[in-house]
């Protein structure tokens, strides 16, 4: 699948998954109709991630889901992912592209304008642009936490890649987001956390969509 048709995008991360595995998080995510998973789990430790990677890569194959492994370019190798994603303080995308050649897709966390240009220079296939709305997941310097949709827009119309939102995003607030200019949303405890992760996972498509619908008329309409 080409970044430019990630709608909804899920980041894992098993602590904040209300007891239950990332596998079954992820099972019920693709129930759900998700487009990408990203194996993060920064709290565990590389081999635990590989394994899981590899039940994640079967899975996802069969469902024809993008996987991808958050920072970790020897893991995604090891388990044969799609591609990568990586933020600041990770390898450059450039080195990554390097080492995981032209085929693999690799996303690049930004914030900033400058951030978002660099990553297009170096390769980037797409951005992930936040926080958003905030995030409580990793510690983020102040003056990136809570960017706003203003931020996509502004990013979007200055370099041309695919991105997605991410960062306090949920049902109720995806839609400005795709709206600014994202392709989609990425989240973590609104399908995790939820009680029912496949219908999370439905319901945060269904704003997708429809955000996507609204754009598209207002579009047609200037």
């Amino acid at each position: 699948m080409s970044p430019a048709e990630y709608r909804t995008y899920l980041v894992t991360q098993q602590s904040l998954s209300a007891g239950r595995s990332t596998l079954e998080i992820v099972e019920a995510a693709i129930d759900g109709g998700v487009d990408v998973v990203q194996l993060r789990e920064k709290e565990t430790d590389a081999e635990w991630r590989y394994e899981l990677g590899l039940e994640l890569r079967e899975l996802t194959a069969d469902a024809g889901v993008d996987l991808l492994v958050n920072d970790r370019i020897d893991i995604a190798q090891a388990i044969d992912a799609d591609g990568v994603h990586v933020g600041q303080s990770d390898l450059p995308v450039g080195v990554a592209r390097e080492l995981l050649g032209p085929d693999a897709i690799i996303g690049c966390s930004t914030s900033t304008l400058e951030e978002a240009r660099q990553a297009a220079a170096e390769g980037a296939d797409y951005l992930g642009i936040g926080t958003i709305y905030g995030t409580t997941s990793k510690d983020v310097a102040t003056q990136k936490d809570g960017v706003g949709p203003e931020r996509v827009s502004e990013i979007i119309e200055a370099v041309s890649l695919p991105a997605v939102g991410i960062g306090g995003i949920t049902a109720d607030n995806a839609g400005p987001v795709v709206e600014a200019g994202a392709t989609g949303v990425a989240v973590i405890s609104e399908i995790t956390a939820a009680d029912d992760p496949q219908a999370a996972t439905e319901a945060l498509a269904s704003a997708v969509e429809t955000a996507r619908y609204r754009d598209d008329g207002r579009r047609d309409d200037d």
